[in-house]
């Protein structure tokens, strides 16, 4: 399926970013109360994301030398695809600290760090976005595709079962702080035209 056969036009664009927009805030605020501290958020970036240009994508979300990700799967109303999220390595430090954590070497620790945030962020931008369009997601067991890894080593490619997605990227940023989070929603070519149908009866309401 050709990037024209897909219905991005600006208006769909816009209110994507506005839907993210409250979900992504509804997760900033989750994680604030968690870390006691303030969440910037910039606006999220809505676009058609061809299989070939994930690693591109990605290399552009964090340019920093090592990161940390998790995946999981969500799927409801015939709409599925993938959430990823990136912590760079300047960021754990920072959750450990926040969190009161004395291992902030371990890689053990720094699991339950990245699973931690994963859940909060991920479920509830999720959730979000589900709520809006008056759907409910199940979501699968996260999955953690490296730790401390450069971006380009984290997927491969052949094995990414869709040739084009909608991709939602939405940075998380800590007050005063290198910390970032970086989370990638993507939805499958064929739920494309299932949520526009949902968004053109929320624009009919």
């Amino acid at each position: 399926m050709t990037s024209q056969a897909l219905d991005l036009n600006e208006e769909y664009r816009d209110i994507y970013q506005e839907l993210v927009n409250v979900a992504m805030g509804r997760a900033a605020d989750l994680l604030a109360r968690l870390l006691d501290t303030y969440i910037i958020l910039p606006v999220p970036k809505v676009n058609l994301l061809a299989r070939t240009e994930l690693a591109m994508t990605l290399a552009a979300l964090d340019k920093n030398d090592r990161v940390s990700a998790v995946c999981q799967g969500f799927s409801g109303d015939r709409i599925s695809g993938e959430a990823l999220l990136l912590l760079t390595d300047a960021t754990f430090p920072d959750l450990a600290h926040l969190l009161g954590s004395e291992s902030t070497g371990s890689r053990g620790n720094e699991l339950e760090l990245l699973m931690d945030t994963a859940n909060v962020l991920i479920g509830a931008c999720l959730k979000g976005f589900a709520e809006q369009i008056d759907v409910e997601f199940a979501q699968s067991l996260p999955e953690v595709l490296g730790q401390h890894r450069k971006v380009d080593g984290l997927f491969d490619q052949p094995a990414i079962p869709w040739e084009q997605a909608l991709a939602i990227e939405v940075t998380y940023r800590l007050e005063n702080k290198e910390s970032t989070f970086e989370l990638l929603l993507l939805f499958t070519s064929e739920s494309i035209e299932i949520l526009n149908n949902k968004i053109n009866f929320l624009l009919e309401e």
